[in-house]
């Protein structure tokens, strides 16, 4: 899990890297969930966390600009 005081100090080049490394984990866990490899449900909701997490400082960042 991410915390969004780290998050708040990296720029945003890699805030948007990492957004579409979860996104890309995101994927395949609902791959995995939909073939029935996957029974940890858990990590998908981090993973779906982490991404808003992300997204809510972008989205900070943006507005104080």
């Amino acid at each position: 899990m991410i915390k969004a005081r780290e998050l708040r100090t990296q720029s945003p080049e890699e805030l948007k890297k990492q957004l579409m490394e979860l996104r890309r984990t995101q994927l395949e866990l609902r791959i995995q969930h939909r073939t029935g490899q996957f029974a940890n449900m858990a990590k998908f909701s981090d993973v779906r966390r982490d991404i808003a997490r992300i997204k809510t400082v972008m989205n900070e960042n943006k507005l104080s600009n």
